[in-house]
């Protein structure tokens, strides 16, 4: 288990390679001049050409991707061309408030969608199973801006229960949380439910049973257990997504994370901040990746047991 969890985290060196490659290669070939973005369209050919010096941009490709990636290493992503603020200081500043509003609620998310899932599953065709699947049907397919706006004008606008936008407070994360979680829970449920129903049929739950285990026993220490597997790898990707996922909830809430930073970078064509974003988004997706398959080995025995075979055809 061990080596393959090594195996897996050295895999994230080619994989981080290859994002700035591609990163750099489509920043490099936009047609934009960065030192005229930076001193505007007004300034002298000789200010121009000094500044492109100065920043390497006279040079072939690999000697500009060579730059890039050296400094990525480092964790220096460069200046922005805006604010001339290091890369690193704007994306730490945002990385804290994307991390917030989607950890929040997708744990949200998580704990009803589970519950919500199994309640499904053990009332199959019911009026709690029809119920349950049409809210999680409602919550999917409603678009999550017309959501958060709905949300704004009832529990802000017209109860005054709630701030309109801003997380100087924390009664300013109660909405985007909420926008969150209750699409996220759908989705979660959903998968809950269709996993838990394919468990519960199966010979040794009614086995399990047939032995005397209380229902409660059944459902939650054998059927949920085995049936996670799906269960995390729909809430290990939605987790994976949290640093660019949240636009949405960020632009109409004003929360200056990730996705607003993005959006912004891109649309003022500050090409260090977009390429910083996307490396950071990036490395974060891959790391929840890897978590979340070291969480089937702990949570699956059956693929414990195949690395313990692996390890012992290896040695024979």
């Amino acid at each position: 288990m061990l080596k393959y969890i090594i195996k897996r985290i050295l895999w994230l060196v080619p994989i981080m390679i290859g994002v700035s490659l591609i990163v750099f290669t489509l920043m490099y070939l936009t047609p934009t001049d960065a030192a005229e973005i930076i001193l505007g369209s007004n300034a002298t050919a000789e200010k121009l050409t000094e500044l492109r010096h100065k920043m390497g941009l006279d040079q072939p490709f690999i000697g500009q991707y060579w730059n890039f990636l050296s400094g990525m290493l480092r964790g220096d992503f460069g200046t922005s061309y805006i604010s001339n603020v290091p890369v690193w200081k704007s994306i730490s500043a945002a990385v804290p408030y994307s991390l917030r509003m989607g950890l929040i609620g997708l744990t949200v998310a998580s704990f009803l969608g589970i519950s919500l899932g199994v309640l499904a599953a053990t009332h199959q065709n019911s009026w709690i199973d029809s119920v349950s699947m049409f809210f999680s049907l409602f919550f999917i397919s409603m678009p999550g801006f017309w959501f958060a706006l709905m949300l704004v004008s009832i529990f802000a606008v017209e109860l005054k229960w709630l701030p309109v936008m801003g997380v100087s407070k924390w009664q300013g994360y109660n909405l985007p949380c909420v926008s969150i979680a209750l699409a996220s829970m759908a989705r979660i449920a959903r998968q809950t439910r269709s996993s838990m129903l394919e468990v519960i049929r199966q010979d040794y739950i009614t086995t399990i049973r047939a032995k005397g285990q209380t229902e409660h026993r059944v459902i939650y220490r054998h059927a949920l257990k085995n049936a996670l597997l799906p269960i995390i790898t729909t809430i290990g990707g939605m987790v994976g997504g949290i640093l660019g996922a949240g636009l949405v909830s960020e632009t109409i809430f004003s929360i200056p994370g990730m996705g607003v930073l993005l959006i912004k970078s891109i649309s003022n064509r500050d090409y260090p901040v977009v390429q910083g974003c996307v490396v950071v988004i990036s490395l974060f997706a891959s790391v929840v990746v890897l978590l979340t398959d070291i969480l089937y080995a702990l949570v699956d025995p059956r693929i414990r047991s195949q690395f313990q075979a692996r390890k012992k055809g290896v040695k024979e």
